[in-house]
């Protein structure tokens, strides 16, 4: 069996290699400094491969992305200069970028442990309350720095956090691709994001701000203690009208074992109104991720698997479609 480490997170680990004022590197092909290796993922906005620098054989991820459009190219420059604001050990670190025709290339730090998700429910993983607490109290941590560099994440999903290891307790927040810099004295709207995961003031357009987030971690922290979705509904259009209306319970058995503590922090995030949620510091501030005993039972994590394997076929899914749209030949009855 395979249990967390249920003590805080002492000291960080040593950083895979330091600061780096990364300048993007344009009409040069990352091949001539990186050998790329097998590819670790693929999604609707590129293709992540495995890498290796050859003046240090320090081994890194490579995240490719075609740029037919100017507006693509600029979507890249932005997630490289706002991620050269985000040195902590709680997000990923961005260590060059290549702009070379119409693709561009960032290379990260490599993460190799695995969605959080994926890992706590493998069959010898154990999961608890407390557990919880571990990884919820990094995920506030990551997001408490962000917006104190005056960011806003504006995806958070479980999809985007990755664990450092496949043993250790330590996760990372990924994925800056729909980052925004935050002037809170400018009115900032966006209509993007995951459904199940978007604030109400999204869906309705209206100003956004460091709360946004903070809804998304009320709803990440509501799936991995019960493995249900607060707002899922039939089709997009439904979850998003349930997100709006901002109702939600705790009635399902899957929050009996649950601690009245972690109710009420998820509360205290999932509201209507963006500037009564809890920010991150007051977030790391509450009792239940501060200095109350949380349940050491195991969660029963069934509603949880379910949830995984729909969000993977989802997945899959959105990647064929993605492949499609730039003319891939995909022969759907291997499906």
């Amino acid at each position: 069996m395979i249990k967390v480490d249920e003590n805080d997170p002492v000291g960080e680990v040593q950083l895979s290699f330091p600061y780096r004022d990364v300048q993007i590197k344009r009409g040069l092909d990352p091949k001539e400094e990186y050998d790329l290796q097998e590819e670790l993922g693929r999604g609707k906005f590129g293709i992540v491969y495995r890498c290796t620098e050859k003046t240090s054989n320090l081994c890194l991820a490579a995240k490719y992305i075609t740029c037919p459009k100017k507006e693509d190219r600029r979507n890249v420059e932005r997630e490289v200069d706002i991620m050269r604001s985000l040195q902590h050990p709680r997000l990923i670190q961005l260590y060059d970028a290549f702009e070379n025709g119409k693709v561009m290339c960032v290379i990260l730090e490599l993460i190799e442990g695995g969605e959080l998700f994926e890992r706590v429910i493998d069959d010898d993983f154990i999961l608890t309350e407390k557990s919880c607490t571990i990884f919820m109290r990094q995920i506030c941590e990551g997001v408490d720095f962000i917006h104190k560099q005056r960011i806003l994440h504006l995806d958070m999903k479980p999809e985007n956090i990755l664990c450092l290891t496949k043993t250790g307790n330590r996760i990372k927040i990924i994925d800056f691709g729909l980052a925004r810099r935050f002037d809170p004295d400018k009115k900032l709207q966006v209509l993007f994001g995951t459904p199940e995961f978007v604030a109400p003031e999204v869906v309705n357009y209206d100003a956004i701000g460091y709360g946004t987030d903070m809804w998304s971690v009320g709803v990440i922290c509501y799936v991995l203690l019960s493995g249900l979705s607060p707002f899922m509904g039939a089709t997009d259009p439904q979850t998003m009208a349930n997100v709006t209306i901002a109702k939600y319970d705790f009635d399902d058995e899957a929050f009996n074992e649950i601690s009245d503590t972690a109710k009420d922090f998820i509360r205290k995030l999932l509201l209507k109104d963006m500037t009564t949620r809890m920010t991150a510091q007051q977030a790391l501030h509450h009792p239940w991720l501060s200095d109350v005993v949380v349940p050491e039972m195991e969660l029963d994590r069934t509603n949880l698997k379910k949830y995984v394997i729909r969000r993977r076929w989802r997945k899959a899914i959105n990647t064929i479609i993605a492949l499609k749209r730039m003319g891939a030949e995909i022969d759907t009855n291997l499906i």
